[in-house]
């Protein structure tokens, strides 16, 4: 446009008038711009904290009632026994360690490991709180790009719905989730079994949706003074709305404090599945076979029957590997316990794996736990063993899902001996595993929390940053579409409103629609119309 006014010979005059102008829109979109950054939503968890501290214990009773999107700067629960203290026989401080070299841990080291999981309301009027923690998480609920910023509105709906019968289920097993419990149990045993192999450790307990938070677990490893670090999610199988839910939850942690968790400083390690682990397959078997030994003489009267919580098949349609994972760990299973039977002389037993747990409209796993159940009652079985094969300890989905909810329709299908084979919870051969896998990890190359997901969750996508305004790193690809779709708008309205102007010239002519959304006029229209909407003089 200025080109074409001096062409022209217009006023000095109006050229500077147009200057004028175009700096005036430009300031103007550069503020909204910048104070559109207040707009941006509240993180969804616990950013901006004070160093943590928990000055007393508080017992339950009165502990605050906030879901993540609301939790302040302290946390004040008692975390004694789940990060050591004399109640749970741990230390209160991490020692230092005097050298385990054939483990690669050197003199001075302070070993930690990560226990990572689901996490579960200890008090009724905790689930709903929980259940919004939990859907709020886009690695469970997968929605549209445009919709994301919706997320929250939605998980709340969700929550608020489903959170009367969640409450009966968790008043069914005694008014709340005993997952907290059990690994803690399972921490404060695997620290003994390291301190026998001459390995000073401290196991600390993030879980994913509901206190302990996996935040406050990584303040407390900072404020430890931790530098070996084992993470070990508590899920055999990798999967992207488990495993890697956590594991982008502590990359975003990590990459938070670059500093703080430079690997030089901190050396940590994933431990990203296990299902195939000698240590699990054992422990798994060794269960089994005491749940057989009625049917020792008759094998062919029992089957096993694997439940394994279910996934969308949209996530393995994505690339998650649980599926295959799953099939793989309960053939493997089954081989040592038929290798067992063998051995002793008994024959083999039949088996077979199903899903359950599923949510929504959506099409998940398949076969269903209570299809299939139904459908071995009609074919005339009386004898039953089912194996929770996702789960480390017994929670609602062992407790009250398969104890209560499948057992009743196994009796109406005729199935009148149904038997459950125990979570492995504090087993002795499972601790055992867990102190194998956690020597191991520290004796082999580290495998990083970035190596992880690049390992297990490639996409071909260019990751999106998270839905903000403002002149942030993170708004660059936002912002810079916005203003795409703002420059197309103008120039379809340019066009629709005047039609298109004639623009001589040789470097532009016939181009005129393009020239026109650049054209002074266009950019006067557009701060006339911005004027008007924000009702600016």
């Amino acid at each position: 446009a200025l080109w074409q006014l001096e062409r022209s010979g217009t006023t000095t005059h109006l050229a500077k008038g147009n200057i004028t102008m175009y700096a005036k829109c430009a300031a103007l979109l550069a503020c909204m711009a910048a104070t559109s950054a207040f707009q941006a939503p509240t993180p969804l968890v616990l950013r901006g904290r004070a160093p943590f501290s928990v000055q007393r214990p508080l017992p339950s009773t009165q502990r605050p009632q906030r879901s993540v999107a609301a939790v302040g700067p302290k946390m004040q629960i008692d975390l004694s026994k789940i990060f050591g203290g004399p109640k749970s026989g741990g230390a209160v401080t991490l020692g230092n360690n005097k050298g385990a070299l054939q483990y690669g841990v050197r003199e001075g080291d302070k070993v930690g490991i990560l226990f990572l999981n689901l996490g579960g309301p200890e008090k009724l009027d905790e689930v709903e709180d929980f259940l919004f923690n939990l859907f709020n998480d886009e690695d469970i609920i997968r929605l549209p790009n445009v919709l994301k910023p919706l997320q929250g509105y939605i998980a709340r709906g969700i929550a608020s719905r489903r959170a009367p019968n969640s409450r009966k289920n968790y008043e069914s097993i005694g008014g709340g989730s005993p997952i907290v419990k059990f690994t803690q149990e399972q921490g404060d045993n695997l620290t003994k079994e390291l301190k026998k192999k001459g390995i000073d450790s401290k196991v600390y307990i993030g879980m994913r949706y509901w206190y302990p938070f996996t935040e406050e677990a990584t303040d407390k490893i900072l404020e430890d003074g931790v530098n070996r670090l084992v993470i070990i999610p508590l899920y055999p199988q990798y999967s992207i709305s488990t495993t890697g839910s956590s594991i982008r939850l502590l990359n975003q942690i990590f990459n938070e404090d670059r500093i703080q968790w430079d690997p030089r400083k901190i050396d940590h390690t994933v431990v990203p599945d296990w299902y195939s682990h000698p240590g699990y397959l054992e422990c798994q078997a060794s269960l089994i076979g005491a749940q057989l030994e009625e049917f020792k003489n008759n094998p062919q009267d029992v089957k096993v029957m694997f439940s394994a919580h279910g996934v969308p098949e949209s996530y393995v349609a994505a690339g998650d590997p649980y599926k295959g994972q799953i099939e793989s760990c309960a053939d493997l299973i089954m081989k040592e316990v038929n290798k067992i039977r063998e051995n002793r002389g008994d024959k083999a037993v039949d088996w077979t794996l199903c899903f359950q747990s599923r949510v929504g409209p959506v099409k998940w796993l398949e076969p269903y736990t209570d299809t299939v159940l139904k459908e071995l009652g009609e074919a005339g079985l009386k004898n039953i063993v089912v194996v929770p094969l996702s789960f480390v300890s017994e929670h609602v989905e062992t407790l009250e899902e398969i104890d209560i909810e499948y057992r009743e329709v196994a009796v109406e299908a005729g199935i009148s001996n149904f038997k459950r084979c125990p979570a492995l919870n504090s087993d002795p051969i499972f601790i055992k595993c867990l102190a194998d896998m956690t020597t191991d990890a520290l004796r082999n190359p580290s495998l990083r929390i970035s190596e992880t997901l690049d390992l297990y969750q490639k996409s071909d996508e260019i990751p999106g940053y998270p839905w903000e305004f403002g002149v942030t790193k993170a708004a660059e690809q936002t912002n810079g579409r916005l203003a795409m779709v703002g420059i197309a708008s103008l120039a379809v309205a340019q066009v629709i409103k005047a039609g298109c102007p004639r623009i001589d010239g040789p470097a532009i002519s016939g181009k005129e629609p393009f020239c026109a959304a650049f054209s002074a006029d266009g950019w006067n229209w557009l701060l006339t119309a911005i004027q008007t909407a924000l009702h600016i003089n």
